[in-house]
């Protein structure tokens, strides 16, 4: 690398081999759980403009008043690289009509972008999965979410985390909890940390988010949401506790579990690491792996009409970690040829195996001599060394079958049947001379020593 070679910009990550593959496991497993829950995929645009999430963050939040990636285009808009997905796909539930489809069911996964201080598993382009459901009011919108959310993790093989569950209540409820908050934590100002006095002039509910022991000792003694709950917020709450009960989800009670932002009502939750447990030793007991809760208001603040909904995101960097290095899967099948002559067969034949979704590597480059031992290496279960043909065989190629490193305790023989039934689906019938049939222009004949 030269002197004058760009860096990579600080809080950017380049993904490549075991890391990668991590990555795209989560992706994959999402992308499968989904389907499972009848989820549609949407796609959004990277960059909005800036009031979208001025307007549904709330002007005084850290994300828009310092870590957003806001500029100005060439006719002079504001914009904005996402810092997050709901925004933006509020947005398009009310720009695009979708409320015709209520209850919506989406999904999506894709960079984020925040300029905050990068640390481990945090980056300023960052990845995130993300479900919500829009226009259901029902607690058991809220109970389908979170059960897509715990198959999720057990599915990625993450089984030491838990679901912290709290409700805020109705809009009444909180505003009556959020006056009395703020009576508390008044008249014990000088003893919160600074950070927390300043949350009480800007956003009280967030004193409640504080990990500074000294607040958690405050918090603990003030006034718990149960006092303030209005009783159709009570029943709201108790039916999705119902709920996931019948849906086998696990959860612990966490009454200081909160959303700062105006328009979020009833439903609250995260999933967090057990203490010990293998995932808060990578991440940290505090961290949280997937979170969300139902966000009634929000339509209003860009808007809208009041339209109940409830959503979750989580970190595909975060999740990843847990996941843990992942090795990319090895071929099924390695072709090759010690004959320079053989090579456009090796390709051809390669090109016959991968359309009928059989994992293949060509090999048809570096030393005829070392071409069968590279094969060996990366541990197919099949190698295919193509021959010219000779003698008493007419056809255009003959092949050669061996078993790989990676087949295990398979026998050579099991290894033949293999290979027979996979060329057998594009149209080659082993062992035979064959003419040229449903359209692949190449005969095959086994020789005699075949292995």
């Amino acid at each position: 690398m030269g002197k004058n070679t760009p860096q990579a910009i600080r809080g950017t990550q380049d993904i490549f081999g075991t890391e990668a593959e991590a990555f795209a496991f989560v992706v994959e497993t999402f992308e499968r759980v989904r389907r499972l829950y009848r989820f549609r995929r949407v796609e959004m645009p990277v960059f909005e403009k800036t009031e979208v999430f001025a307007r549904s963050l709330g002007e005084t939040t850290d994300v828009v008043s310092k870590e957003m990636y806001s500029f100005e285009d060439r006719g002079g808009e504001s914009l904005t690289l996402r810092p997050e997905f709901t925004a933006g796909i509020a947005r398009a539930f009310l720009t695009n009509g979708w409320q015709q489809y209520a209850p919506l069911k989406v999904a999506t996964h894709g960079p984020l972008f925040r300029y905050e201080r990068p640390q481990k598993g945090r980056y300023r382009q960052f990845h995130q999965i993300d479900a919500e459901v829009i226009g259901a009011g029902e607690p058991q919108a809220d109970v389908e979410l979170l059960a897509m959310a715990d198959q999720l993790l057990r599915e990625l093989g993450i089984h030491d985390v838990t679901l912290h569950l709290n409700t805020l209540g109705d809009a009444e409820s909180r505003e009556r909890w959020r006056a009395q908050l703020i009576v508390y934590f008044s008249n014990i100002r000088s003893e919160l940390s600074h950070e927390s006095q300043e949350r009480l002039d800007k956003n009280p509910l967030r004193i409640l988010d504080s990990k500074d022991p000294k607040d958690q000792m405050l918090i603990r003694g003030g006034p718990q949401i149960d006092s303030f709950l209005s009783d159709k917020a009570y029943k709201f709450f108790m039916e999705v506790q119902r709920g996931l009960d019948d849906a086998g989800v696990k959860y612990l009670r966490s009454g200081t579990l909160v959303r700062g932002l105006d328009y979020y009502r009833h439903t609250a939750f995260e999933f967090i690491p057990d203490e010990g447990s293998a995932s808060a030793e990578a991440l940290g007991s505090q961290s949280t792996v997937l979170g969300g809760g139902r966000y009634d208001g929000l339509m209003e603040s860009l808007g809208g009409a009041p339209t109940p909904a409830v959503g979750w995101a989580a970190g595909i960097e975060r999740l990843a970690m847990l996941v843990g290095s992942r090795e990319e899967d090895l071929p099924v099948v390695v072709i090759t040829s010690e004959h320079d002559d053989c090579l456009r067969d090796v390709w051809r034949l390669a090109a016959a195996f991968r359309r009928t979704n059989v994992s293949v590597e060509a090999i048809s480059t570096g030393s005829r001599r070392k071409r069968y031992d590279k094969a060996q290496s990366l541990r197919p279960q099949i190698v295919v060394l193509v021959i010219p043909p000779e003698g008493e065989f007419d056809c255009d190629m003959l092949i050669e079958i061996k078993r790989g490193r990676g087949a295990g305790q398979v026998s050579p023989h099991e290894t033949e049947a293999r290979a027979a039934d996979y060329m057998s689906k594009f149209g080659v019938v082993v062992p035979a001379q064959i003419g040229r049939d449903r359209g692949f222009d190449l005969q095959f004949s086994w020789p005699k020593d075949s292995v």
